[in-house]
C-alpha cells in the first residue's frame, strides 16, 4: 500500500520508494529509508499533507510524495 493510504494511528514500515534518482534521494534524506518504521499521526481533511513520526521527529509530506512511498502495516 502507499503511505498516503495508511490509516491514522497505524504503524507502518517502508518497503520501497518509487521515483527517479534525485527524487528518491530527497525522500531518503528526510529519513524515509527501507525498513524504517513510521507512525501516521494526522492527515489533513483533503489528504494533503500527511503528518508522520519518523526516527523521533514529526514530518509532513505532500500527497504526491506520500504516494511514492510503499509501506506495509506492522503488527
Amino acid at each position: 500500500m502507499k503511505l498516503g493510504e495508511a490509516a491514522i494511528g497505524s504503524t507502518v514500515k517502508v518497503v520501497t520508494i518509487d521515483g527517479d534518482g534525485a527524487y528518491k534521494r530527497r525522500i531518503m534524506d528526510m529519513g524515509l529509508t527501507k525498513g524504517t518504521t513510521l507512525y501516521i499521526r494526522k492527515v489533513a481533511p483533503l489528504g494533503d499533507p500527511v503528518e508522520i513520526t519518523v526516527r523521533g521527529y514529526e514530518l509532513s509530506l505532500r500527497k504526491a510524495d506520500a504516494a511514492c512511498v510503499n509501506v506495509e502495516i506492522v503488527k
